[in-house]
């Protein structure tokens, strides 16, 4: 649909991934990293778009809260979702049609809700009984006190408002608007070091490629 409508490959790309983030809740999200190798027709471009830790993260941090572990669950385990800013980035220096026309297919599927596809279901239905328990999950991802069935009909409340407010700032909003207070403000409810400064401060990174000619 996006290269239809006058795009190139890094629209498409954007359009896929966002829905993806949408319509798979349990093997991708907005919480993502991106990293890419774009070619321009004359060279290649690396992005490095993977989250860095919030700066209230050390090892003293951990030794205190967790024994010294990373846990696997929970908002110690999440490091500033850099995919959002990725998407931008690319859309800015690549994109031909500009990442609101990007997100506007996933911002479709948000509002409408989308039906579950059997590999989806199977992912979902495996993450279940081990993400039941985290906050918010199964108030919004196990509606019925399950996960959804195959061709059950699926809608993420929120998620197209949430996608128009990213897709109109151009990214920013998820690191410094009203996604982003929401963020911390549901992380500081459970005793996160993620702080809006954290947010605010990360840039994805365009970096040089390693290669090698054969």
């Amino acid at each position: 649909r996006v290269l239809t409508a006058g795009g190139n490959a890094v629209d498409a790309a954007i359009a896929a991934a966002a829905t993806v983030a949408l319509t798979e809740p349990c093997g991708n999200g907005l919480g993502s990293d991106c990293m890419a190798i774009v070619w321009d027709g004359a060279r290649l471009h690396g992005l490095n778009a993977a989250g860095t830790a919030p700066a209230g993260w050390s090892a003293d941090y951990f030794a205190r809260k967790h024994g010294g572990a990373i846990p696997a669950l929970g908002w110690d385990s999440v490091t500033i979702p850099g995919a959002v800013a990725g998407w931008a980035a690319l859309a800015q220096r690549f994109g031909k049609l500009g990442l609101e026309a990007a997100l506007a297919p996933a911002i479709e599927y948000a509002e409408r809700g989308f039906a579950v596809s059997p590999t989806v279901q199977r992912r979902w239905a495996a993450q279940a009984d081990t993400l039941r328990d985290q906050p918010g999950f199964a108030e919004h991802f196990l509606p019925r006190g399950r996960a959804p069935e195959v061709g059950e009909h699926f809608v993420l409340k929120d998620a197209a408002a949430t996608l128009a407010r990213i897709a109109t700032s151009q990214g920013r909003d998820f690191y410094e608007g009203a996604t982003a207070h929401k963020l911390v403000a549901h992380a500081q409810a459970h005793d996160a070091a993620l702080t809006l400064a954290d947010l605010r401060s990360f840039q994805p990174e365009w970096v040089n490629l390693l290669g090698r000619d054969f």
